[in-house]
C-alpha cells in the first residue's frame, strides 16, 4: 500500500492525548472529514482512528486511537500522520502530490537534462523545486516555467527561456 503524509505531529495538546499537527496539505478542509489515518512510526504504518478534529489557522488538533494521555502524545512528536493513496484528496488538473514529483527527470525545452527532482521546499510565497544533477539547481514552482509534468513517466519539462531568468544554479 502507498501512503501520503498529511501532517507532522508537533506536540501534545492538553492532558488527554490530543495532538497538535502541522498540516502538510494545502486543503485544510480535508482534515474535517478524517476518520482514519496511519501513524508512521519506526518505518511502519499503524492504522488509527481519528476523532475530535479541530482545524485552526496555525495547526490541526486531533485525537488518535493509540494516544489517550499526554505521556503517549509526547512520544509521538515528529511522527507523521498519513493516508493511503485511495483516501487521498483528488487534485485538480495541473496539481500534483510532491511524492509523485520526487524522482522525476527534469529537462528544458531545448532538450538539456538537469537531473532529478529531489525535494520541494515550501517557502510560503512559492514552492521551490530542488533538482540534483551535475550541479544542484533550484527553481520556483511557477506555472510559466512548467511546460509539462508527466508523473506517470517521471518527466518534467521546463521552458528554457523562463529557466534562464529564474533558475539558481549551485556554484
Amino acid at each position: 500500500m502507498e501512503y501520503l503524509r498529511i501532517g507532522l505531529i508537533t506536540r501534545p495538546h492538553g492532558v488527554h492525548g490530543a495532538l497538535k499537527v502541522q498540516p502538510l496539505s494545502e486543503d485544510l478542509t480535508r482534515y474535517k472529514g478524517l476518520r482514519e489515518a496511519y501513524l508512521e512510526r519506526g518505518g511502519a504504518y499503524e492504522k488509527v482512528e481519528v476523532s475530535d478534529v479541530s482545524v485552526q489557522p496555525d495547526a490541526v488538533y486531533m485525537t488518535i486511537s493509540v494516544c489517550r494521555d499526554r505521556n503517549t502524545a509526547e512520544t509521538l512528536r515528529n511522527h507523521y500522520i498519513s493516508v493511503d493513496r485511495e483516501h487521498a484528496v483528488k487534485l485538480p488538473e495541473g496539481r500534483y502530490f510532491v511524492e509523485d514529483m520526487i524522482g522525476c527527470d527534469v529537462y528544458d525545452t531545448n532538450g538539456a537534462y538537469y537531473g532529478k527532482l529531489t525535494d520541494v521546499l515550501e517557502t510560503g510565497a512559492n514552492d521551490v523545486y530542488v533538482i540534483q544533477g551535475e550541479k544542484q539547481l533550484m527553481v520556483p514552482a511557477l506555472r510559466k516555467l512548467l511546460k509539462e509534468v508527466d508523473v506517470a513517466n517521471k518527466r518534467i519539462e521546463l521552458y528554457a527561456d523562463v529557466l534562464a531568468e529564474v533558475g539558481l544554479f549551485e556554484d
